[in-house]
């Protein structure tokens, strides 16, 4: 087995040098073809069989981008550890690569309940595990708690061997398979013995090797994650379908972004978008006209909600929008008695936050997508004539993830109040 290095934004691949045409396998969970005590993945006929050391090793150390070259179906096993591979990465050295680096934040818990595994994971700000393993009999119970990071990985975790229960395996022994098994690449539970050729590593080594595989596992969501996880007797295949279901979480933005988003920005001349034409990202105090407005908003008549930008300080901003008897919506909201609607003003809370995603840089040229919002309030009508003023603060960014508190004010009353979240993308 070989460790190569990627391009930036390439994953990790597996590459069977063995086979003709050398075909790669992306390690992503939708190409898990089977969890059967280890973790396969597979295209057509090409298979990677127990890919969880190595990927559990790339994860421990932040690696997002590399290459596993190999010239059978299945990474060396060495020990039954991850203690080979570290060496491999530690004697190669790691570079940092100069593209975003975008973790994933579970955003709302996630449950699984399979046969006697339960796993639930809750948003975090770090990736931690807190697991629990036992066999059917109850026996040899252990816990352990631990925040992965490269230096918890490589000290807790890497060394922990692979672990069996006799009776699991006797079948498969009597019958002459697993021939390259021995008690030098794992630690063999016969009864309430432990054989192994070397006392054991840590005095929990078993749940140890568990979190590993939990590591390896998950790293198959394609992204650093972070969120606490809470497992109980896991197992490959209830890791792979918590995968998926942290996938679906992740895709699920993405999903109702596309559905409400507004159209892209026009393109330029020289194969740019109008928001990747600012010379400069909106800065602490300066105002926007309706010029500049446009320039980085996608939203045109009649869907434009801001006219102005007032003020911009630190991760606050202010916005107006001035309420015209003009407005299309009054025709029908409502004849001779014309309101603004609530959700106009919540739209217009979601761009006012757009615009201050600007002050970084490199989010310039990016759309900001209304996703979600929370803690809707509206107490004052907002008839034409009005003029609407709209503070907002940013109260969190993670990665292309931001939360925002919006308030919309005439002559200095609130009008309407909400917490909203967005996406920032690519157009």
């Amino acid at each position: 087995m070989t460790f190569l290095p990627a391009a930036p934004n390439s994953g990790i691949r597996f590459r069977r040098v063995d086979l003709e045409g050398k075909p790669e396998i992306e390690a992503r969970v939708e190409n898990v073809t089977e969890t059967n005590r280890s973790t396969t993945i597979g295209k057509g006929n090409t298979k990677i069989h127990t890919v969880e050391h190595v990927l559990a090793t790339f994860a421990g150390y932040g690696i997002d981008n590399a290459i596993v070259e190999l010239d059978a179906n299945e990474p060396p096993i060495a020990d039954g550890s991850a203690r080979e591979y570290c060496k491999m990465i530690e004697e190669a050295g790691i570079v940092p690569q100069a593209e975003r680096r975008d973790p994933y934040y579970i955003t709302e818990p996630i449950q699984l309940e399979m046969g006697e595994t339960e796993m639930v994971i809750f948003p975090d700000d770090v990736f931690k595990i807190s697991c629990t393993s036992a066999d059917k009999q109850g026996r040899f119970t252990q816990f352990h708690s631990l925040e992965i990071s490269a230096k918890s990985w490589e000290r807790d975790l890497a060394h922990a061997r692979t672990f069996c229960f006799y009776e699991e395996i006797e079948y498969l022994i009597k019958n002459g398979l697993i021939k390259g098994g021995s008690l030098e690449n794992a630690v063999v539970v016969r009864d309430d013995a432990v054989l192994t050729t070397e006392p054991l590593r840590y005095a929990n080594e078993f749940v140890r090797h568990k979190i590993l595989d939990i590591v390896g596992d998950l790293a198959l969501i394609g992204r650093p994650l972070c969120g606490h996880l809470i497992a109980v007797k896991p197992s490959h295949t209830a890791n792979c379908e918590l995968a998926r279901l942290i996938s679906a979480q992740m895709r699920k933005p993405m999903l109702i972004a596309q559905t409400f988003a507004p159209p892209p920005a026009p393109p330029l001349k020289n194969g740019g978008t109008v928001g990747a034409a600012m010379e400069a990202p909106v800065q602490d105090g300066m105002t926007l006209d309706i010029g500049q407005v446009m320039k980085i908003l996608p939203h045109r008549y009649p869907f434009l909600m801001v006219d102005k930008v007032i003020k911009v300080e630190g991760n606050k901003i202010t916005g107006l929008k001035n309420v015209s008897v003009n407005e299309p919506y009054f025709q029908g909201h409502f004849p001779n008695h014309p309101i603004m609607p609530g959700v106009l003003q919540l739209e217009a809370i979601a761009q006012v936050a757009g615009i201050l995603t600007l002050k970084q840089v490199e989010n310039i040229g990016r759309l900001a997508y209304f996703v979600s919002a929370e803690n809707v309030k509206w107490r004052k009508p907002v008839m034409p004539g009005d003029t609407l003023i709209i503070d907002v603060e940013l109260t969190k960014t993670r990665g292309k993830i931001g939360k925002a508190k919006g308030v919309c004010t005439v002559g200095g009353e609130t009008v309407s109040e909400a917490e909203v979240t967005f996406m920032l993308v690519d157009p």
